[in-house]
């Protein structure tokens, strides 16, 4: 809690990726309560109309934190993508000091490419994978959670076969990262980081095969980061770091 700005800080929690966020959204007030942070509101948007309510979008300019529950990340980025009241947040992020957080499907929906649809165990055949783009607070990374305990790293390798400019961020559960700057990553929790870096990948065949085809990959670099690690993000030259 101590990165949330102020000595009074609000949290908005934003239970949008389940249609029925009742009653587990009161187990994340009363986690953030325990935890000493007195102003804790909800904000469950449903539709793309609550998305564009200025009503909806003035919640924002008192919050110093906004936690995206678990769920269906498909459904954050179909319900909030494009809308005014994503965009004030993305204005918030990148102009004035705001903590944003998820977990699970609010924390696959971070960054630029967004996982919303692979079996884990077929992760290793073309086109298994369905990839669109998420909320973009975090560019050129990929994240899935669940990923030690789900054997999620084939899929994630398929990820940065199709497109090798990007590290794929691996969460296991109770394990969470801290970004700042856009690009300094440090793991907190009691399990591990995954990262997968294609940068030098060779002998890529993701492009070569057919549909439902096995694909290969070679010179890959595998971190794996326990509580307290650091890693640097790679710049994007001529991008936008949020």
């Amino acid at each position: 809690m101590e990165e949330l700005p102020g000595r009074q800080p609000t949290i908005v929690i934003i239970p949008t990726a389940v249609p029925d966020p009742e009653p587990g959204v009161r187990d994340y007030v009363d986690l953030f309560t325990s935890l000493g942070v007195e102003t804790v509101e909800v904000l469950n948007i449903q539709s793309r109309e609550e998305a564009n309510s200025p009503d909806c979008v003035a919640v924002l300019d008192r919050a110093d934190g906004v936690f995206f529950t678990g769920g269906d990340q498909l459904r954050l980025t179909a319900l909030l993508g494009g809308t005014p009241w994503l965009r004030r947040l993305k204005e918030r992020y990148t102009h004035e000091e705001i903590v944003i957080a998820g977990t699970s499907a609010g924390a696959t929906a971070m960054s630029t490419p967004m996982i919303y649809q692979g079996r884990d165990n077929s992760g290793m055949r073309k086109d298994e994978i369905h990839v669109t783009t998420g909320l973009q607070f975090l560019h050129d990374v990929a994240i899935d959670t669940h990923f030690v305990a789900r054997g999620r790293i084939i899929r994630m390798a398929q990820i940065i076969a199709t497109n090798p400019g990007c590290i794929g961020l691996g969460l296991e559960e109770d394990t969470a990262v801290l970004i700042s700057k856009g690009r300094e990553l440090e793991v907190i929790g009691r399990g591990m980081a995954v990262l997968l870096d294609g940068h030098a990948c060779t002998g890529n065949t993701i492009y070569e095969i057919a549909p439902g085809e096995v694909f290969s990959i070679r010179d890959l670099r595998l971190h794996l980061l326990a509580h307290g690690q650091h890693y640097t993000l790679p710049e994007q030259p001529g991008g936008l770091t949020l």
